[in-house]
């Protein structure tokens, strides 16, 4: 009896501490997060009113290339993917440097998502307050994932796939349990905080509910096919763009300032600002059955020239466009719903670069609601076979193969 109060003792004790430090993390990144994701919000505004801000974005890329020489790491979200693997160490300098830097890219027009900002943020909190608390290497990992979680909560309003998100996207094909309660926690109590602040998340409604039959089936495989060959194509021009950038213009200075005019004269040719920033009017537009052909290269394009030349934020909310964008013309050409198919795209392209097929189906559940799941679940699963082992994160690793029950412990392709 004694024995049995003592186990039961201690796993109390341990629920009690992981909702202690999940919830102090969720509420302080939910606050950072709120904050940041109004900040972005504002900023995107007040260029929208003024056209001539994009004019400067040369010069704010010298800014925020004078702002990372304070970060001798150069962290980005592949090293908070190597501090939950290896433990490596993100400073805490981090936090302020994404969160400033992303604010500026999004001022200024370059064409970049919040949500690498986000799991930066998450990874410098979690990690520094687990260095401060001395916690052991294993709950030190626990606590950026939480950071993580609570990063993407707070910015997108979807604690269920922040949750998951983290626990997934570190080693494909294994799932990292331990981290569960602390995850859930601090997503939720992110959540919370940052709507608390004024900050909500994105929704979308599909206007009708399709039916599930032989050809809507056999369309949605189609274009799951298709959308994991954009993918694999979003991947691929964002890492030789990279590479071609770092080859071609070696001085970080003259590379965010080619990427900055170039940024600027695409859009002057286009004569449209669609493509700036996150894009999610774009997005909704999409939703609502009404899309340009072009839009999902035209906005690769402009993401990987803005990334690639160092301007700061994320891939997944220009993935998230993409995939909308795409699938919304895919419905066009076939016949199949246009919203539907957008919805459908957007979570299987998120599938197909991120390698992460629950956390793919649970943000379609959250975006989109339940009434379509067949077709989600669908085309997320052959989105996630047919991608292959591309990826936007090099440091990802893929650990079992995804056509067999092998372990192949390797990582994304670049």
């Amino acid at each position: 009896m004694k024995k049995f109060v003592e186990i039961c003792a201690g796993r109390v004790w341990l629920l009690v501490r992981w909702l202690v430090l999940a919830g102090i993390t969720g509420a302080v990144l939910g606050i950072l997060g709120g904050l940041f994701g109004r900040s972005i919000t504002a900023v995107t505004v007040f260029r929208g009113n003024h056209p001539w801000m994009l004019y400067l974005l040369p010069l704010a890329g010298l800014g925020i290339v004078a702002m990372y020489r304070l970060d001798p790491y150069k962290t980005g979200t592949n090293r908070v993917l190597e501090g939950i693997q290896s433990n490596t160490y993100i400073p805490l300098r981090t936090a302020p440097l994404i969160a400033a830097s992303t604010v500026i890219t999004h001022a200024f027009g370059a064409s970049a998502g919040r949500e690498g900002a986000a799991l930066q943020l998450g990874g410098s909190i979690g990690g520094t307050i687990g260095k401060w608390l001395k916690m052991d290497d294993y709950d030190h990992k626990i606590l950026i994932m939480c950071g993580m979680s609570a990063g993407f909560s707070a910015l997108f309003g979807t604690p269920l796939t922040a949750t998951v998100f983290a626990m997934e996207v570190v080693s494909v094909g294994i799932m990292q349990y331990a981290a569960l309660v602390p995850c859930s926690v601090a997503a939720l109590t992110a959540k919370g905080f940052a709507e608390f602040l004024g900050a909500h998340g994105e929704h979308f409604a599909l206007p009708a509910v399709t039916a599930f039959d032989w050809r809507s089936a056999g369309l949605t495989v189609l274009l799951a096919l298709c959308c994991a060959a954009v993918s694999i194509l979003f991947c691929v021009v964002l890492h030789c763009t990279e590479h071609l950038y770092k080859k071609w213009i070696p001085d970080e200075w003259l590379r965010i300032t080619a990427g900055g005019c170039l940024v600027i004269l695409m859009t002057k040719l286009l004569g449209t600002t669609d493509y700036l920033g996150a894009g999610m009017d774009v997005i909704e537009l999409a939703m609502e059955g009404k899309v340009i052909a072009a839009a999902f290269l035209v906005k690769m394009v402009f993401t990987a020239v803005s990334l690639g030349s160092g301007f700061r934020g994320g891939e997944i909310v220009p993935t998230l466009f993409v995939g909308a964008t795409f699938g919304c013309l895919f419905g066009q050409v076939t016949g199949l719903s246009p919203s539907l198919a957008a919805a459908c795209g957007m979570a299987s392209v998120f599938c197909g670069v991120t390698n992460c097929p629950v956390s793919s189906l649970l943000l379609s559940f959250e975006l989109f609601g339940f009434e379509c799941m067949p077709f989600f679940l669908l085309s997320v699963s052959i989105a996630y076979l047919e991608s292959g082992y591309y990826g936007l994160y090099h440091s990802q690793k893929i650990l079992y193969s995804k056509t067999k029950l092998k372990f192949i412990n390797t990582y994304t392709k670049e």
